[in-house]
Formats: C-alpha cells, sequence, structure tokens
C-alpha cells in the first residue's frame, strides 16, 4: 500500500475516523416499599394514672412548619449528565449507546441483529463509504485497483463490504455466542482523562448478559475474523501478515476513539451548541 500522499491527508482522514467513518486506506469497517410495619397490639390496655394534656397549639406549630417547609430555593440542584442522542451531528448513527445512569435490560439477538443492520443501511453509510472512497482513490492508496469512475467503484463496493461485515460480527453474531452486551454505556461524570480511558477501555471490556463486566471478545475477535475475510477480496499486496496487523490494529484503535467521541459528544453538543435532548 502507498502512504505518501495519505500523510497529507492524515489530519482529514483523522477527523472522520472519530465519527466512525470506515478508512479505505487501513480498515474500511466503521454503538435500563414503602414497608408497613406494623405494631402488634396488646392483649388488654392498661390502666393510665393520669389522661394526656392536651398539645398545644404552640407545640404542634413547630412540627406543621416542619411539614409545610418549602425547599431551599438557594439549593443547587444535583447535575444529570445530558443523554446520548441517537445521531450524532443530526448525521452519524449512534444506536449503540446508553446514556450514562441508565440501565436496560439485556440485548436479545434480534435486537443486536437490528443495530447491526440500521448501522450497516443507514443513509449515512452509503455516503460515508463514498466519501472515503473518493480519498483511497485519490491517494491511490491500492493501485492495483486503478484509477477513475472503475477504481472508484472498486473502492467502493469493498469499503461497504468492510463496513457492514464488520457490524454485523462485532454487533450481533460474536455478543449472542459469547453473551455480551456491546452496547457502550456512557460515563457521563467525572474528569476528562478518567472518562477518556474508561471509554477507550470498552474496546476490551463490556458487561455480559448479568451485567458483569467481561473481556471484550465480541470486540476483539469479531474484528479479526472480519479483517481476516476482508484479505479475500482486496489486491494481493494488501494480502500479507504486515497489512493484515495494520488493517486490524487500526480497526480496534478506531473504534476506541469512536467510543471516546461518544463519551464526550452530548457535553459538546450542550455546552458548544445549546442542544438537549
Amino acid at each position: 500500500m502507498r502512504f505518501n500522499r495519505w500523510m497529507i491527508a492524515g489530519p482529514v482522514v483523522s477527523c472522520i475516523a472519530l465519527l466512525g467513518l470506515p478508512l479505505h486506506l487501513r480498515s474500511q469497517e466503521p454503538a435500563s416499599n414503602e414497608v408497613v410495619a406494623s405494631a402488634a397490639l396488646p392483649e388488654a390496655p392498661e390502666p393510665q394514672n393520669s389522661a394526656a394534656p392536651p398539645q398545644s397549639s404552640s407545640q404542634s406549630q413547630p412540627n406543621q412548619n416542619a411539614a409545610t417547609q418549602k425547599p431551599d430555593a438557594n439549593a443547587t440542584p444535583e447535575h444529570k449528565p445530558p443523554p446520548q442522542p441517537k445521531r450524532i451531528l443530526g448525521i452519524m448513527p449512534n444506536y449503540r449507546a446508553v446514556s450514562a445512569g441508565v440501565i436496560p435490560p439485556p440485548p436479545t439477538p434480534r435486537e443486536a441483529f437490528m443495530v447491526a443492520t440500521k448501522n450497516s443501511f443507514d443513509y449515512s453509510s452509503f455516503v460515508f463509504v463514498g466519501v472515503t472512497s473518493l480519498l483511497a482513490e485519490g491517494s491511490n492508496a491500492h493501485s492495483q485497483l486503478g484509477k477513475g469512475v472503475g477504481g472508484f467503484w472498486a473502492y467502493y463496493w469493498r469499503g461497504y463490504l468492510d463496513k457492514t461485515d464488520g457490524n454485523y460480527w462485532v454487533d450481533w453474531i460474536m455478543p449472542t455466542v459469547f453473551h455480551q452486551d456491546e452496547r457502550y454505556y456512557a460515563k457521563g461524570q467525572g474528569g476528562a482523562i478518567n472518562r477518556t480511558v474508561y471509554a477507550a477501555s470498552r474496546i476490551l471490556i463490556t458487561p455480559d448478559y448479568h451485567g458483569k463486566n467481561s473481556f471484550n471478545a465480541s470486540e476483539i475477535l469479531g474484528r479479526g475474523v472480519s479483517q481476516a475475510i476482508s484479505l479475500t477480496y482486496y489486491p494481493s499486496k494488501a494480502q500479507t501478515p504486515s497489512a493484515f496487523g495494520e488493517k486490524y490494529a487500526y480497526a480496534v484503535g478506531r473504534d476506541a476513539l469512536t467510543n471516546v467521541f461518544r463519551e464526550f459528544w452530548p457535553d459538546i453538543n450542550e455546552h458548544l451548541f445549546h442542544r438537549h435532548h
């Protein structure tokens, strides 16, 4: 693969990667008692020496005030992290994200299948693959695929197959096999470094169907299988162990960056654009 011209387009491609776009240069695949205590009554009432004096109005006043006391207007309400939107920037699908503090039930195989399908056949997928195909064709990433309209189409169908294949392996097939929840659970609070480390580490850690953290075999193995399959339809120069390792590392790294972007996007959207969901 040739990377000289791609080094110039590096900043542009990095921004696209943050949006979860597939990249042809390395990998073109792209995240729910009240307890009533009853006192036992005595079998017989005990005699009382004297009747209890009636409670004066002055004594009952404090209790009435306490019951009707209004909350302090100066008290600062607890900040609730903004929810995860269904789309980032109104374009990028964000179906895999779960808002901070929300614990939904484990996904069923059908629900996981639908997430993979939505991510694969959303209108934005066709647009993003087209953009990255133009970049790859323009930089001649795989010279064996040619240039011009024919070269663009050669990049396009491979890029779309990369993206779709990866979605189904990581979002549906592997999670169903390993009983894992591949949705991204946003942290939503804490320092920036703490949240960044948390988000990036989700490619290695994910909850199982019982809510317990487990090794993210769905991500690690799913991306590996997807990249191995891609060797069958890319040019021979891309079918080397080093090319496979480079594409695989890029795919996993891109997923980590996408999680970080998902984590901070609600804050960016709320504070920078003053939008609420």
